[in-house]
């Protein structure tokens, strides 16, 4: 059994620091198809049209037929344990500071035979076991054995620990409580074992609903923020930044009605300034404060999530102003996913569907509940994952943007 994570222990500071450094991150562009996946919790590998032969490692024709045409594929990942092995010795940095470091043969049920990282928990060779796909710290996807059932302290696992962002024992800044969303974000980090919680405050005078509950809870606190106000943003950041683990910018301006219905640029601006430049004041102040640390031990800084929309892939006419600012807050949350990288921090997107609250009150049902995406949130965290799509609208609003985003344009315009 995995051993239960501990807490860690004040960093002492006359040893020496580790540096963010990675593994190895080169792949050739048609394995960037594994880390696509991997990217949204997928397991798949390439699957030939013509002769059904499934792929690995990934390559440009069949390995049977010579077909061109190479389908990526979800796999279930059931497969047998062949052999497994600990690397104590690495030429490669980042596995020398880590090892020793297990790796296993795993002969899958659809075909190939991968070598794998190595979850502690898989019993001996020969066995059964399960390969899913994860990000590593480099981002790329690599493939992971585990045991066929969930055990004990399952996320416990230090090989694992470093492929996600799990909240145990780090410190979570939420930039906004005042919303049902940011209160449930708060409760779900608690339950999953963070340290310290802080939630940020635009405007303390005035009393949100529910906030004062929050606050008795004793590892949730409250600080002043205001992303619009870039000396409030520094401030924190300088108080806090270099303690912050994980950042969610919850944060938002959501107004229904599109241009035409609605005269002047004031809710436009007002929408902007939230969820475009909110986040470039975030990433500015809290950036190089959260690289510094991405290699600060056990519990080092890990990640960064951003709650955009579904509406920011197609715009919503009936949202059409919100919509165009996600799509901006998509943009620039693309070129901070690249600029973290090199530090192995994970920037993680959530594309919500409509939620359940007062700027969707004419939206029909389904709907997403404050408490539902926190969850989602939390297991993203989890799982390592760089982009979810929680509740059924944004699951089929997903479907049809892949399938022809020039339909689903025509559709929404209707």
């Amino acid at each position: 059994m995995i051993p239960p994570l501990q807490r860690p222990k004040r960093k002492n500071p006359i040893l020496r620091t580790r540096q963010a450094v990675l593994p190895p991150g080169s792949r050739s562009r048609a394995a960037l198809g594994l880390t696509a996946a991997a990217a949204l919790g997928r397991f798949e590998l390439q699957v030939c049209a013509a002769c059904k032969a499934v792929q690995y490692p990934p390559r440009e024709i069949c390995h049977n037929c010579l077909g061109e045409k190479l389908l990526w594929t979800e796999q279930d990942g059931a497969g047998e344990l062949l052999a497994a092995t600990a690397v104590h010795v690495s030429h490669d940095l980042f596995f020398r500071e880590r090892a020793p470091w297990q790796l296993a043969m795993v002969r899958l049920d659809c075909g190939p035979t991968v070598v794998a990282h190595l979850h502690a928990e898989c019993p001996p060779a020969p066995a059964r076991v399960r390969v899913g796909a994860r990000l590593d710290k480099a981002g790329q996807g690599v493939l992971v054995a585990f045991p066929l059932n969930e055990v004990t302290n399952m996320a416990d696992d230090r090989q694992l620990r470093e492929m996600t962002c799990d909240p145990r024992f780090r410190k979570v800044l939420i930039t906004d409580g005042k919303t049902a969303l940011g209160q449930a974000l708060a409760k779900a980090l608690v339950k999953a074992g963070a340290d310290i919680v802080w939630v940020g405050q635009a405007e303390p005078w005035k009393k949100s609903p529910g906030l004062d509950a929050l606050t008795a809870e004793p590892k949730v606190t409250v600080v002043p923020l205001d992303v619009t106000d870039s000396r409030s943003v520094a401030q924190l950041a300088g108080e806090i930044g270099g303690r912050v683990d994980i950042l969610i910018n919850n944060a938002e301006v959501h107004r229904s009605q599109g241009i035409a219905s609605r005269s002047g640029v004031d809710v436009a601006r007002a929408e902007m300034d939230v969820n475009y430049f909110g986040l470039l004041r975030l990433a500015q102040e809290f950036g190089p404060a959260l690289r510094g640390r991405s290699a600060d031990g056990q519990s080092s800084a890990t990640a960064w999530v951003n709650i955009l929309s579904v509406f920011a892939l197609s715009n919503f006419p009936a949202h059409g102003t919100f919509s165009a600012s996600k799509a901006a807050a998509l943009s620039l949350s693309q070129c901070l996913r690249a600029e973290m990288r090199p530090a192995g921090l994970r920037v993680i997107n959530a594309f919500p569907g409509p939620i359940d609250d007062e700027w969707n009150q004419t939206l029909p049902p389904p709907k997403l509940t404050p408490e539902a995406l926190a969850k989602a949130v939390v297991g993203a965290l989890c799982d390592g994952v760089e982009d979810i799509y929680p509740g059924e609208v944004a699951q089929e609003w997903l479907a049809r943007w892949r399938e022809n985003p020039k339909v689903l344009e025509r559709e929404l315009a209707l």
